[in-house]
């Protein structure tokens, strides 16, 4: 049995399940349904380094209401890129494989009436 290549599982996930598992629970929880693994650590790197910033910025002090929704916008704002990069990776994906179909069943056609 053939193993599948990276263009095949990522075209049988579902679109709307990764863009959704990137914002709900955030931090790229869909790029590991879609077995994406790269943009994955990208994303948890990036969330990380977010809140490294937020607390070497803050230092010793309590953290103001601002502060607070600066972190939190921050991290919506991480799961906001992440949802949409899954959706239009997952878009471009599927056009291209409904094109090779399309392409592979154009070329088996023969007869008269074709």
């Amino acid at each position: 049995m053939d193993n599948p290549t990276k263009e095949q599982i990522l075209a049988a996930s579902s679109g709307w399940i990764a863009t959704t598992l990137n914002f709900f629970p955030g931090l790229g929880t869909g790029y590991i349904y879609q077995r994406r693994w790269l943009p994955y650590f990208i994303t948890v790197g990036v969330a990380t380094g977010w809140f490294f910033l937020g607390a070497v910025l803050n230092g010793d002090s309590e953290t103001t209401k601002t502060q607070q929704f600066i972190g939190i916008g921050g991290l919506f704002l991480i799961s906001i890129i992440t949802m949409i990069e899954a959706k239009i990776t997952y878009n471009n994906v599927v056009y291209i494989k409904n094109e090779q179909l399309n392409a592979k069943s154009q070329k088996s056609k023969s007869g008269l009436f074709r």
